[in-house]
């Protein structure tokens, strides 16, 4: 959730720095500070303010100093509370200064063993563990700078960006990546570093995406990474930075575009959250053990795209954290004579972070007992935001189309995490964690397989060019991830979809079926199959078409009125973030076919700021 941001060239750097900053204020921070390596004494200047940017902007300028080399950083708490104290740079002996982005899980143990060296600890945070250990091998084993953080970082447990300078040798700033994004900036006898290249739009656009356990020495004409001890080259990437959110640029539209980054936005929002073998509880910010500790019960509270984000985290709760959940529409929450539970967990879910009926219920849930009040939501410093205890945000980036579609996706990322949090106090062991975790490091290499289905997609979506009605089925969590289908496909298309549990059919909506009513399946290979098989027999048997979303091994074949689409098989955890795809693609190629507005539906807005 930090911000990182560095430079190094002949220039006076510090301008670029707080700019830096100020476009990663997206995220939401609570302090900010800047180390610059002053250009005559070679002294480290170091400011840190709480607050916004803006903050530490006006107190640098009271005393401002020229350095051609700096690194900064914007903070969003988890150890130790939004103090200057706790805000990043953190220095060591005022020689080494550190910027980190990331949990360190092991760093009371380090820090014991810091201070038996008389290392003397300033703040509350993990992050000062690693700046003294790297002046400890500078200066105990002269090692150079870069080989300190590699050594250094070896002794690191939990999820890492990272970039380091040291006013000793002002001609390098040595970054690493471990769980936590990280790129190089590119120019003409100056580099940078951010941990998102949004930062740096003002001064290249040329970037490297630093992988997995790559170490780099970034200097004014010269970049070298390293990973594994082994030197290795990265591919720079020329990137226009209006293309990121505010151009199509290869798409048609915003809303495919959208759903094409969806790999890289889950990635983004489970960066630094996720070790190898848990989730970084840390994540959630720092007051969020305590009242996870007190949770027995959660109750979600949210509208649209995002309630159905809820309904798919009921089964969650429900099945691995054993913990009862209610969800709820946020327009109808406060009008019931609400009876809160003890120790019940209020989470609201939005995009916008000022939905008028869900900033509604979260003041009237302040007032009503609940243990505490979070959001998830992908806009910083939003009311929702602002006016809940503790937040976690999506990193989906600006969502442009109307109809939402990456936001849903982070935001099902996210309550992966928050469930597998809560069933650790319902005895969820070690081992089905790492399970579960393993899951989520597969999650966006299965998004982009899934992506591949786009073309034959479009295929099936002709046949839906002259249809004024559609029905979509699903059992257990895959009901709403069908009715986030029907969703979709009426706000773009115009056509009427509704969603149904597969066994209400002969409750009612089987009178519907006919060769004019599309019927959309979603088949994962679970323990519901069989009967979700029986269920479309009856509508097979009435002449309706189906279209079966389905896992390769789940036993469906193509006849005269079934199209199957195979996707990708995943585990069950993911399976109803992975089959919200389709749903999406099938949306908009059908929406293109009817030559709808797809990007502005009309009667519709991004933003539902009013009851």
């Amino acid at each position: 959730m930090c911000g990182i941001v560095g430079a190094i060239g002949q220039r006076n750097v510090s301008g670029i720095l707080i700019e830096g900053l100020k476009r990663l204020e997206y995220r939401g921070y609570d302090s900010a500070g800047l180390a610059l390596i002053t250009r005559k004494e070679k002294n480290l200047a170091c400011v840190k303010a709480v607050g916004k940017v803006k903050s530490l902007e006006d107190k640098f300028n009271e005393k401002p100093v020229d350095g051609p080399i700096g690194i900064a950083h914007t903070r969003w708490a988890t150890h130790g509370k939004p103090t200057q104290d706790n805000a990043h740079p953190h220095l060591s002996h005022d020689r080494i200064a550190l910027i980190h982005n990331g949990i360190i899980e092991n760093y009371l143990t380090l820090k014991q063993e810091l201070i038996k060296k008389n290392y003397e600890f300033k703040t509350e945070t993990d992050t000062e563990v690693i700046v003294h250990l790297i002046h400890m091998f500078v200066t105990e084993e002269e090692m150079s700078l870069f080989d300190a953080v590699n050594r250094s970082i070896k002794l690191l447990d939990g999820a890492y960006g990272l970039a380091v300078i040291d006013k000793e040798d002002p001609k390098r700033i040595i970054v690493a990546r471990s769980g936590s994004p990280l790129i190089i900036g590119v120019g003409i006898g100056e580099n940078f570093i951010a941990s998102d290249p949004a930062a740096l739009g003002q001064v290249t656009d040329r970037f490297i995406y630093l992988e997995e356990g790559d170490v780099a020495e970034i200097k004014a004409n010269k970049i070298k990474i390293v990973n594994g001890g082994t030197k290795v080259n990265r591919t720079v990437v020329r990137l226009s930075q209006d293309m990121e959110d505010s151009v199509k640029g290869q798409y048609r539209h915003f809303m495919l575009k959208e759903i094409f980054e969806q790999p890289d936005v889950v990635r983004n929002t489970l960066s630094g959250k996720l070790s190898k073998t848990h989730v970084l509880e840390e994540a959630f910010g720092i007051n969020a053990r305590e009242i996870f500790d007190k949770t027995q019960r959660v109750q979600i509270v949210a509208c649209g795209t995002s309630y159905h984000a809820g309904m798919i985290a009921k089964f969650w709760f429900e099945n691995i954290a054993r913990m009862p959940c209610s969800v709820d529409i946020a327009s109808e929450y406060r009008y019931r004579n609400m009876l809160v539970p003890d120790n019940c967990l209020f989470v609201t879910i939005s995009q916008s972070g000022e939905t008028a009926d869900t900033l509604a219920a979260l003041r009237f849930a302040k007032e009503s007992g609940y243990v505490g009040c979070m959001t998830i939501c992908n806009v910083a410093n939003s009311s929702i935001q602002r006016e809940s205890d503790f937040s976690i945000m999506t990193l989906a980036g600006r969502e442009i189309g109307v109809a939402s579609t990456k936001a849903f996706t982070t935001q099902l990322s996210i309550l992966t995490l928050l469930c597998i949090v809560l069933a650790r106090r319902n005895g969820l062991s070690e081992e089905n964690e790492k399970e579960l975790v393993e899951d989520l490091h597969q999650l966006p290499h299965i998004l982009e397989q899934t992506l591949l289905l786009s073309e034959q997609i479009r295929g099936i979506s002709l046949d839906f060019a002259d249809k004024r009605h559609s029905l979509f089925l699903g059992r257990g969590v895959q009901y709403p991830v069908a009715k986030e289908g029907a969703l979709k496909l009426k706000e773009i298309s115009y056509i009427h979809a509704e969603a149904y549990p597969a066994g209400e059919l002969k409750h009612g909506p089987l009178a519907l079926v006919d060769d004019q009513m599309p019927v959309i399946a979603v088949a994962p290979n679970d323990e519901l199959l069989e009967k979700l098989k029986s269920n479309l027999q009856e509508v097979s048997a009435r002449g309706g078409q189906l279209y079966v979303f389905a896992d390769a091994e789940a036993g469906f074949h193509n006849d005269d009125n079934i199209t199957v689409i195979n996707v990708p098989h995943c585990s069950e955890f993911l399976d109803p973030i992975i089959y919200t795809i389709p749903l999406q693609l099938l949306s908009y190629h059908v929406a293109v076919i009817k030559g709808t507005d797809i990007d502005q539906p009309r009667n519709l807005a991004k933003s539902v700021t009013v009851e």
